[in-house]
Formats: structure tokens, sequence, C-alpha cells
């Protein structure tokens, strides 16, 4: 009696234990959170730009675009990344030396003598302040060993930030051509590298100052700056602006702005020839404009509820044979992750998306990572949350089968 028991026990294991082989499937829980407290947008006027972008200085998303991807000449709007490369590799008190190069430079330029020398942070006042191309020169001749070399630190430069078409050949910005193209960049990429910049209290500092004044070494050559950045006197709130002309960029302008926690960063390329020097400003006017009426920050943090998690061949102490083990994930929300926030306009959306599977294979370790909760805004992920099992839960085994089976039966 007893050796039929313990066939027809061995029988019920074997068949129990192969048919828990089974293959995980995964799947995804969307939750959209809809915002409907921001006023209706309205578009920008017709702009003179040839290209034109309005960014979130924030989250560095493009607000609005006009050919913002298309590359072309920006003349000495390229100032902004030769100031933050040259603040990244030197020390502000270094001495540099003006070389002929330098010296030789054509106007806009502020009278370098070959042979002379400064304080770094004097020459990028000068950059900066006034757009002069000889101090671009001397400042990319100190920092990179020679233009070409610093031009070279300008590209990798460009390529950390993000930036996907961006070639400069000068540190001034004057047109160029070498092996690899013209000097250009897009709107898209100007408005990365402004985005960047004001994250250096220096760069902010420099950017910001309205008169300066400083002398060579020796103290024999005195000069006197204006900042020629006219948006200063136009708007409370600017950050930082660089101008640029040339022949086959036209009139360019990269800046930023700004109001009530929110900072705007505008772009244009091609803006007018002459005699249209003001057009920049009438679309970077229109285009701040059209962010502060439409764009409002939003907290777009929630916390849904996560589906239980089947484990594949579970198993928990004192549970029968047969019995489906589910757990929960947990996600650990700092006080940071619940005040995210950001720029949106009437109509957009941003969803939340719990993406987990149905269901995991044992062993699950407490801690191990399930998946996330991912917020996405027009595809593209902002922030995600990874989600942990909150318990262990063991594999089924041979052995489990065999010690529960003749519990059961001799029990």
């Amino acid at each position: 009696m007893k050796i039929r028991r313990y066939i027809a026990a061995v029988s019920i294991l074997t068949a129990v234990f192969l048919f828990t082989q089974t293959t995980c499937v995964h799947a995804q829980e969307e939750i959209p959170q809809i915002v409907d407290m921001v006023p209706v947008s309205k578009e920008p006027g017709q702009l003179y730009a040839m290209s034109a972008v309005l960014m979130d200085g924030d989250s560095g998303r493009v607000l609005y675009e006009k050919d913002g991807t298309k590359a072309r000449a920006n003349a000495s709007t390229t100032k902004v990344l030769t100031c933050i490369v040259a603040l990244e590799s030197a020390p502000g008190d270094d001495y540099v030396q003006v070389s002929e190069k330098a010296a030789s430079q054509p106007e806009v330029k502020l009278g370098l003598k070959k042979g002379e020398q400064y304080h770094l942070e004097d020459l990028l006042y000068s950059l900066m302040l006034k757009s002069h191309n000889d101090a671009a020169v001397a400042i990319a001749e100190h920092c990179g060993g020679s233009v070409e070399g610093f031009a070279r630190m300008l590209d990798r430069k460009a390529e950390q930030i993000g930036c996907k078409d961006t070639h400069f050949i000068t540190p001034n910005g004057l047109d160029a051509e070498d092996e690899n193209g013209t000097h250009h960049t897009t709107a898209e990429d100007l408005a990365l590298i402004m985005r960047y910049a004001i994250k250096n209290k220096t760069f902010l500092h420099i950017a910001q100052t309205r008169d300066y004044n400083f002398s060579d070494i020796t103290g024999k050559r005195n000069f006197f700056l204006h900042n020629a950045n006219a948006l200063l006197d136009m708007m409370d709130g600017v950050l930082a602006g660089k101008t640029g002309f040339t022949s086959q960029a036209g009139y360019c302008y990269v800046c930023a702005w700004e109001k009530d926690g929110r900072t705007f960063i505008v772009s244009l390329l091609g803006c007018g020839w002459p005699n249209h020097k003001t057009y920049k400003w009438s679309d970077t006017k229109e285009l701040l404009k059209y962010g502060d009426d439409n764009y409002y920050y939003v907290t777009y943090w929630q916390e849904p509820q996560t589906n239980q998690i089947l484990v594949e061949e579970g198993v928990e102490k004192g549970q029968d044979i047969g019995t489906r083990i589910y757990l929960r994930g947990k996600c650990t929300v700092t006080p940071e992750d619940k005040e995210k926030k950001i720029l949106l306009k009437s109509g957009e959306s941003v969803e939340c998306r719990v993406e987990i599977p149905d269901t995991v294979q044992a062993p699950v370790r407490k801690g191990d990572k399930l998946g996330r909760i991912a917020y996405y805004l027009n595809g593209k992920m902002l922030s995600a949350c990874p989600v942990y099992a909150e318990k262990s839960v063991e594999k089924v085994s041979f052995k489990w089968y065999t010690e529960k089976v003749f519990h059961d039966f001799f029990h």
C-alpha cells in the first residue's frame, strides 16, 4: 500500500513540475496625465530670421522652431562657445601674449599689438562685450596652442553639449571653409550652446556686465568697453546675449532670458542683412513673448498603482502545490522626484507609463530591478524611477515538490 502511494506521489509530482515550465510575457501599462490648466496657445507671428529656435533653458526642449536644424553661418555668436571653452581651459589671471596673427585680425577689433600681454579674463570681456576679433584669436592661441587646435576644442565641446550639426573653424566666427566644410551651426545647436554657457557663473557675470575697464600688463594702454547687447536695456531678466554679423551669416543673435523662474533661450540665424540691423530685436521679443504667454511649469509626477506580478516557478513557505505566487514592485521616490516639473502649453500632456512585466521568473531577490515608471512628453522620456521587488521569492525545486508531496500524502 505504501509503495502504491509512493508511485502515485512521484507521478503527480512529475506532472506538476513539468506543467509549471512557462514563458514570461512582458506588458506595459499606460496612464495619461492631461494638462488643462495652461491657457490656449497662440503661435508667434511672422519672423524675419531664416532659422529660429525658442528653447526651454532648463530641459533643453525646443518650444518653437523655424528651420531650427538647418546648417547656417553664425558669425560672432561663435564667441559664446569660445568664451566657455576658454573659461574651462585656463585661469583668468593667465598672461596672454598677442601674436602677429591675432593683431592682424579685421574689424571689429580691440587694436591689440604684437608682443603685448593681457590677462585672459580681460580679453574675455573684450570678446563678449564688444565682439573683438583680435581678442578671440589671442584667446584661441593661448588656450589651444593655435587657432586650428582651438577649433578642434570647440567642435569637441559642441559635441559634448549635444550639438548635432556644428563645425567651427574660427574662434571669432568669421566666414571660413576647410576640408570638413564651412564654419556653421544650427539655430538649435546654438541654443544648446547658450543653455550650457549660462550654467557657468563667470560667463554670466561677464555677459551681464554693462561697462568694463582694463589695461595691458604694463598699464600703458587703457581700454573702456560698453556692452553691445542692446537687449540688456530693452528688457528685464536678460541673462546673456551675443550678436553677430558676416556677409554670409547675416545678422545673428542668441540670448537667454529669465522670468518667473522660467528660462527661455532664443537663437536667430540669417535675421536680415543691411539695412535691417533691428530685425533681430523684433524676432527676439516676439519669441520671448510667445514663450512667456504660453508656457507654464507643470509638476508632472504621479505615483500610479503597480499591478501584481506573477512569479513563474515561485514558491513561498506554507503554500500548496499549484498556488500562484505574486509580488508587487516598489518605486523609491525622493522629494525631488515629486517636484519634477516641465514647461507645457495648452494641449500638451505628460504620459506616465508603468513599464513592468506581467510575469517574472523565480528566484527573485528583494531589491531586484523589475522595471520602471517612466514619464514621456511627445514620445521622449523626461525621467524614470526604477521599480524594485518588495520581497524575495524562491524558485520551486524537485526537492521542494518531493518534500511537499510526501508531507501531504503521509500527514
